[in-house]
């Protein structure tokens, strides 16, 4: 396989759309490292790519590197990282919005994800043939936010800052970045949109969703290019949700 020897590395790897892509980047012949807070859950997918996996909490920046440390004692070298950890909160009007729940959004979603591309870039930047990827987990909320959503908007809009932020400053380095931003794709996570979610205008609407098969073959296209190219951000979503229409 072309991807044979690669090192992929996603967070977040024990379910949804992680768990995916670890399997599907497995199956294009990468070697894949997972992390996440569910250490059975991590083994049972582990099992199934046959690669390395570490119980990591992404808000605490010395397991992020513990995590990285054993990835590279494992493998040697880091060439792509999917940073996709992340959480979701209830909908919450913005003037009755807990901050505890803005602050475990913002650490998790945001710190979070700054924490694990740091100890990414530093593995590509430190290794020898220099260089690799590091692919954000935006979302539609990166650019237009639900109601009742604003600790989840503002963390998907400081990832594409992040992620213009390590663009520029990897240039030095071989060191690509590009942010992925999913609308709808059906997990565990979104099966509640079958039910309905709160529209703008404050109905519920069942909203459509999309397999998630195709986040990732975005994300082997995204990988698979050469460090000369780069997905700077793409959107995969389903063709009816209401995202275009919001407001």
């Amino acid at each position: 396989m072309a991807n044979k020897g690669k090192v992929a590395v996603i967070t977040g790897g024990s379910s949804g759309i992680g768990k995916s892509a670890a399997l599907g980047f497995a199956a294009a012949g990468y070697e894949v490292a997972i992390c996440g807070r569910r250490a059975d859950a991590l083994q049972a997918v582990a099992a199934e790519t046959r690669g390395y996996w570490g119980e990591c909490d992404v808000t605490d920046p010395t397991a992020v590197a513990h995590f990285f440390t054993g990835v590279k004692e494992r493998y040697g070298r880091v060439d792509v990282v999917f940073n996709n950890a992340g959480r979701f909160a209830p909908a919450t009007s913005f003037g009755d919005l807990d901050v505890l729940t803005w602050q475990e959004m913002i650490n998790t979603n945001l710190n979070g994800a700054f924490y694990v591309a740091r100890e990414a870039f530093r593995a590509m930047r430190d290794q020898s043939p220099q260089g690799g990827r590091i692919i954000n987990n935006g979302s539609i909320s990166a650019y237009v936010p639900r109601p009742g959503a604003a600790s989840y908007t503002t963390s998907k809009h400081g990832i594409t800052g992040l992620t213009k932020a390590i663009s520029l400053d990897g240039r030095a380095f071989n060191i690509a970045c590009g942010q992925i931003d999913i609308g709808n794709a059906a997990t565990d996570m979104t099966s509640h949109m079958n039910s309905g979610s709160l529209q703008a205008n404050g109905t519920i609407m069942p909203e459509p969703t999309f397999d998630v098969a195709h986040v990732v073959e975005a994300l082997l296209y995204m990988a698979g290019l050469p460090l000369s190219a780069n997905v700077q951000f793409m959107t995969v979503m389903a063709t009816t949700m209401p995202y275009i229409a919001r407001g």
